[in-house]
């Protein structure tokens, strides 16, 4: 008799496991002061900074970088090249930028900039700003950086921009000059491709000025809601100018973005020991639109309530769900979204942009570099909040990511998931690698480790890394010093390499009145194994065998039977049950956190 039973096959592979050296940690700070004029009708604006950069790093810096995202809405850019070159476009971008006339062409223009009072010489590349210091920040010390700048928004195509799909006027996202990240890894100036962001932590003291019509919403706290109206103060303003400036504060944030649109709807709602709500969609939406949006409020702030008691207590005193963009997309205590849509997209898109306040707002990794440890993490831990707030029973919550992968392995366009977000070959690529495959390598950890130590898990990891810049070996770190095992392996073969888990059952022979199981690993990953005896009378028979590199297992079920180590190098392992093999009836090789099993009868 020989019963061949393959565990799911997961052709894992990567994401870049990096982690912080050995030394104290340190990120530095920046303080930005911004007086910015907007222009609705030709959508140009130009604006004052004033920037307070305090250099905690162990170096002096002779150079510093800052962001200039709208540049790269030119025709020529990086991103359109780019768009025009891979081989399956994003279709909101594909050759759109190509065809910009000069009144839609996106662009950030500096016109001065001083260190400490005195002129700077600095050059643009692309959409980065190269700046070369007069005098070295040392360590320890700080610099101002004072500039003026004048940027013109364009359509929205990528994330930010003027007049939306849905007819949102503007989507102010990435809209400053911003200064890049220096940290235990050197500049992070990357150009804008068409991927995600890095930002230093800091306060934000801004003030947008703009036609009166227009309500603004996003990141921080309005300083002036009397003189606003607008939904913000009591009454609606009685300011007879022609403008209004609206004046916001957001401490402790890494970016700071808005939306604004003449149309706007603004409704509120208190989450219980929690944040005031913003809700900012248009009043020109479709009745069925619009109801949603108001049926979307109750569940946002159940969402809210899961991530805070779940994960951490979000920190801010605001959060809000703003119609604009081209999708949806995170940013600080705010994001923006997609309007038209059906109930069940409007809660789930919410669901993970919220998600993102976690894993990339409030611990901001590199996304450029880690891109599934943030959007991995929020796929993953938004499934199953949806399901709740939905109403949706499965058994399978994470089928839909299972099956992308496997087409991603099939298709033989897999790369390992430590690729930058900018160098995957594919579109198609990346977003499953950092998607799906970030949210199975959560259902795998929790596999391993158990439910209740993958709990404490995500609550140590945010516990520990919130208002910082985590690594995948920050939160595996977190993972093993809550389980007390070692866990480098899973991240390694899971991140850094294709390698799969695949063990079969090769054998169960007689052997004296009791069964011989011989199981097999075809795959190079090492996994702990459970293997599942089923029966004739209905009983059944679990077996836990732990991993040896492992150096320990997870909490036992109860009922479950732990075998010797399997150490990964041998192919095979055998263990007796304490059965005639006429009396069983099915052998399982299984993983809890699959979707399915294969089974063979005898």
């Amino acid at each position: 008799m020989k019963n061949y039973v393959y565990l799911l096959t997961f052709f894992m592979g990567l994401s870049f496991a990096h982690g912080q050296n050995n030394f104290e940690y340190w990120q530095q700070h920046v303080d930005y002061t911004m007086d910015v004029t907007i222009d609705v009708k030709t959508f140009q604006y130009e604006g004052t900074q004033k920037l307070i950069y305090s250099n905690n790093s162990p170096d002096d810096l002779e150079v510093v970088y800052y962001h200039l995202f709208y540049n790269a809405f030119q025709p020529g850019s990086e991103m359109d090249v780019r768009s025009r070159t891979i081989a399956d476009a994003d279709p909101r971008v594909s050759d759109r930028i190509s065809k910009l006339s000069n009144e839609d062409v996106g662009f950030l223009n500096v016109v001065s900039l001083t260190q400490n009072g005195e002129p700077l010489n600095y050059s643009v590349a692309g959409t980065v700003l190269e700046v070369q210091l007069n005098t070295a920040i040392k360590s320890g010390e700080s610099a101002i950086f004072e500039m003026v700048f004048k940027g013109q928004i364009p359509p929205v195509i990528r994330r930010a921009g003027k007049n939306s799909s849905e007819g949102v006027a503007l989507s102010m996202a990435q809209w400053y000059p911003k200064m890049a990240e220096y940290d235990f890894e050197g500049w992070h100036a990357d150009p804008y491709i068409s991927r995600e962001f890095h930002g230093v932590w800091g306060d934000f003291d801004v003030k947008l000025t703009l036609d009166k019509h227009y309500t603004v919403g996003g990141t921080g706290y309005l300083q002036n809601p009397s003189e606003i109206g607008h939904g913000y103060g009591k009454k609606e303003s009685k300011n007879k100018s022609d403008v209004l400036t609206w004046h916001f504060i957001a401490p402790n944030v890494h970016d700071f973005t808005w939306a604004a649109d003449p149309n706007f709807v603004h409704d509120t709602l208190q989450v219980p020991d929690g944040p005031l709500l913003h809700f900012l969609y248009k009043k020109s939406l479709e009745r069925k639109y619009k109801k949603r949006w108001k049926d979307l409020q109750k569940p946002t702030s159940e969402i809210m309530q899961y991530y805070s008691n779940s994960v951490g207590k979000y920190p801010y005193k605001q959060y809000s769900v703003i119609q604009g963009g081209d999708g949806g997309m995170e940013y600080g205590m705010c994001t923006l979204i997609t309007g038209e849509r059906s109930f069940e997209s409007l809660v789930g898109v919410t669901a993970h942009e919220i998600g993102h306040t976690w894993f990339q707002f409030l611990m901001a990794s590199n996304e450029s570099k880690h891109p599934w440890l943030d959007e991995g993490f929020a796929e993953y831990t938004c499934t199953f909040i949806e399901n709740t707030v939905l109403g949706v029973d499965t058994k399978e919550p994470l089928k839909r990511h299972y099956d992308r992968y496997y087409y991603l392995v099939k298709s033989g366009k897999e790369q390992p998931m430590s690729t930058h977000a900018d160098r995957f070959a594919y579109n198609a690529s990346y977003g499953i690698s950092t998607y799906s495959k970030g949210a199975l390598l959560l259902a795998q950890l929790r596999y391993i480790i158990g439910d209740v130590n993958f709990e404490k898990t995500l609550k140590k990891y945010f516990n520990d890394w919130a208002f910082k810049h985590p690594t995948p070996n920050n939160f595996i770190r977190s993972a093993e010093k809550t389980t007390a095992l070692e866990l480098d392996w899973f991240l390694t073969d899971w991140t850094q390499t294709t390698n799969t888990i695949d063990y079969g059952i090769k054998s169960a022979v007689a052997l004296g009145g009791q069964t011989e199981i011989t199981l097999e690993r075809i795959g190079l990953m090492p996994m702990p194994v459970e293997v599942q005896v089923l029966l004739k009378n209905g009983d059944v028979l679990n077996y836990y065998i732990p991993l040896q590199m492992m150096r320990g297992e997870r909490p036992l079920q109860e009922g479950e039977l732990v075998l010797e180590d399997w150490a990964w190098s041998y192919p095979e392992y055998s263990f007796l049950v304490n059965v005639d093999p006429s009396t069983i009836d099915t052998y399982y090789v299984r993983q809890k956190q699959c979707y399915c099993r294969y089974k063979q009868k005898q």
